[in-house]
């Protein structure tokens, strides 16, 4: 099962709603978005910054701190968990197949 959580959406594809609402329903999450140019950079940055301070016990929320806050874009639409549930459960069965035929060790 997906804990809960939220996802956020950077790059062009964060401007489309409808690509959005996929993202959302199909991870019964809400999506937000931040308006910053390279998105992509600064969440590297950000893991980056979180790799040097990991040794002190810095968790990557308090790196995150900072950062722009995220605007909620789209929330999951009604009933599209008892959909997506199902195939997101065998998404992960056929990945745990994929990934135990290519190592030994499963």
């Amino acid at each position: 099962a997906v804990p809960r959580t939220r996802i956020l959406a950077t790059g062009g594809a964060s401007h489309n709603k409808k690509i959005l609402q996929v993202l959302s329903d199909v991870f019964n999450a809400p999506v937000y978005t931040i308006d910053t140019a390279n998105s992509a950079c600064l969440g590297s940055a950000y893991r980056a910054i979180h790799g040097l301070v990991a040794e002190r016990n810095v968790s990557l929320a308090d790196v995150v701190k900072l950062a722009p806050e995220p605007r909620l874009a789209v929330t999951p639409t009604a009933g599209a968990e008892e959909l997506y549930r199902p195939l997101l459960r065998r998404y992960a069965e056929l990945e745990q197949k994929v990934i135990c035929n290519s190592a030994s060790s499963c």
